[in-house]
C-alpha cells in the first residue's frame, strides 16, 4: 500500500544526501534546488557537469542536450517542424493509462540508456559518491539508472517531476531493482506499479516546491508565507469582489481575514523554456498589454532565466514599445541558483502564472492560477490533462489579445478560483514529506 508521509517537526541531518540533476534545461535543476538543505555541504551536483568528468561522459551528456534543445527549437518551424518532434517524441511516448495492464516491458530508448551506461558511462561519477556513500537523489532518471549497475551501496531516490511518466523513467528489470521514487501525484505512483515498480518502493510525497514560498517556521503545516502571499493575491485576481462573496466562508476557514489592500500591483508573470522555445508569445503579450502597463494597471515579468540571448530579445522588444522601466521586469541571472532565488522571490508578488505545462505546473500548489502556452513533447499534454483537471489551469487564448481576454476572465473572478483550486488540491508539502523519508 502506497504511504503519504507529513512533514517533520526537526529537520536535521549529520550528513545529508547526494543530490543529483542534470543542466539539461530547468526542470531537472529546478526540481533540485528546493532540496538544497538535503544536499551534502549544500550543493547539488550535476551529472553532465561536474569538475573532473570524464571527456567521453560528457559528450553523451552534451549530444543528448543539443538534440534535445534543437528539436524543440526547430518544432516551431511550420509544418516541417511538427513532424520532425512528433517523430521524435513518439519514442517517448506515454502510453494510455487505461486499460489498466502491465508496462513493464522496455522501449528502445531504455535500451539504449543501458547500453551506454553497461560500457561504462557513469562509472566515473558513481565511484566518486562510493568515496563518502550517502543516501542518493536524483531528479533525472539516468544517474539513478548509473548508481544501480554501478553497484552504488546506499539508498537511491529517483524524484519525477511530471504528473505522469514514459516507461524510460523505471529501470530495465524493474521488479529487480532497489530504486526507490518519490511520486509528486497519484497517477505517477499508479503508473510506476504499471511499469513494474515494487509498491514498497514508490512514496507519494508530492513534488519539492520552494520552502521560500510555502514555510520557513515550524510548525510547517501552517504555511505561513504561502497564505500570506495568496491573500495578497487573491485582491489582484477578483477584482470586482465575485470569488469572494461566493466563497468567503472558504476563503476565511483557510486564510482568515483578507488584507484591506494588495501589497503590489497585478503582476503576470511570463517564462521562457530553458530550450529559448515561446519566447515570440511573451513579446505578443507586452504588445497587446503596452497601453494597461504604462496605464500601470498591470506589470508584466518576462522570465529568460540565464539564457542571455533571450533577454537581449526581450529587452529589444520593451524598448520598441517604450516600456523600459514602466511596470516591466526581465529576470535574468548569470547563475542559475541566483535565478532559481529570483525567481521564487518574483513569485511571491506574481498573481498568475503563463508557462509552457512543465514542472512549473506543480507550483499552482502555491495558490498560482496557470495559464497555459502550448504543450512540447508528450509528458506536457499531461501536465495540461492535470491542470486542466484541477480546476487550475487554462490554455492561453490568442496573446495578441490578452488586453480583452485576460482582463474579461478576471472580472468574472475565475483567476481567483483557480489560484484557490490550485492552493487547495495541490500538494504543497512535497520538499518536507522527501525531507522526512531521508531523515529516517
Amino acid at each position: 500500500m502506497l504511504k503519504k508521509f507529513y512533514p517533520i517537526r526537526n529537520r536535521r541531518f549529520s550528513n545529508g544526501a547526494w543530490v543529483i540533476s542534470v543542466s539539461m534545461g530547468y526542470g531537472h535543476q529546478r526540481t533540485a534546488f528546493p532540496l538544497k538543505d538535503l544536499a551534502f555541504e549544500g550543493k547539488i551536483m550535476a551529472a553532465n557537469n561536474y569538475q573532473g568528468i570524464p571527456d567521453k561522459d560528457r559528450k553523451i551528456w552534451e549530444m543528448s542536450r543539443k538534440f534535445y534543445e534543437s528539436i524543440s527549437r526547430f518544432k516551431r518551424i511550420p509544418l516541417i517542424g511538427n513532424i520532425a518532434f512528433s517523430v521524435y517524441d513518439e519514442f517517448q511516448k506515454i502510453l494510455s493509462f487505461y486499460p489498466k495492464r502491465d508496462l513493464s516491458q522496455p522501449n528502445l530508448q531504455l535500451h539504449q540508456i543501458y547500453s551506454l551506461i553497461k560500457k561504462g558511462w557513469g562509472r566515473d561519477l558513481i565511484e566518486r559518491l562510493k568515496k563518502k556513500p550517502l543516501p542518493l537523489i536524483s531528479t533525472f532518471f539516468t544517474p539513478a539508472f548509473m548508481a544501480e549497475i554501478f553497484n552504488y551501496p546506499k539508498n537511491i531516490f529517483c524524484v519525477v517531476c511530471d504528473a505522469d511518466v514514459s516507461r524510460t523513467w523505471a529501470p530495465l528489470n524493474p521488479r529487480q531493482s532497489k530504486i526507490k521514487y518519490f511520486a509528486p501525484t497519484e497517477r505517477v505512483a499508479e503508473r510506476l506499479k504499471l511499469y513494474g515498480i515494487k509498491p514498497g518502493n514508490i512514496f507519494l510525497t508530492g513534488y519539492p516546491l520552494p520552502k521560500d514560498n510555502v514555510s520557513t517556521t515550524l510548525p510547517v503545516e501552517k504555511l505561513e508565507i504561502l497564505k500570506y502571499d495568496l491573500s495578497h493575491r487573491l485582491l489582484n485576481l477578483d477584482p470586482k469582489r465575485k470569488y469572494q462573496k461566493q466563497y468567503g466562508t472558504l476563503i476565511e476557514r483557510y486564510l482568515g481575514k483578507l488584507p484591506n489592500q494588495s501589497n503590489h500591483p497585478l503582476t503576470i508573470m511570463f517564462t521562457v523554456g530553458g530550450a529559448g522555445a515561446q519566447k515570440e508569445i511573451g513579446t505578443k503579450i507586452i504588445e497587446s498589454l503596452a497601453k494597461k502597463i504604462k496605464g500601470e494597471r498591470v506589470k508584466i515579468i518576462l522570465v529568460a532565466g540565464i539564457r542571455e540571448k533571450i533577454k537581449e530579445y526581450l529587452l529589444r522588444h520593451i524598448k520598441s514599445l517604450d516600456l523600459e522601466n514602466k511596470n516591466t521586469e526581465i529576470l535574468f541571472e548569470k547563475d542559475i541558483d541566483k535565478y532559481f532565488k529570483s525567481f521564487n522571490l518574483a513569485l511571491k508578488t506574481t498573481d498568475i502564472l503563463w508557462t509552457k505545462p512543465s514542472e512549473l505546473s506543480f507550483y499552482t500548489a502555491l495558490g498560482l492560477p496557470i495559464i497555459i502556452a502550448p504543450p512540447i513533447g508528450s509528458q506536457e499534454d499531461l501536465n495540461q490533462e492535470w491542470l486542466l483537471r484541477l480546476g487550475s489551469g487554462m490554455r492561453q487564448e490568442n496573446p495578441a489579445y490578452t488586453d480583452q481576454w485576460l482582463f474579461d476572465l478576471l472580472e468574472t473572478g475565475w483567476f481567483a478560483e483557480a489560484a484557490f483550486q490550485g492552493f487547495i488540491e495541490g500538494e504543497k508539502m512535497g520538499t518536507f514529506n522527501i525531507e522526512k523519508i531521508i531523515g529516517k
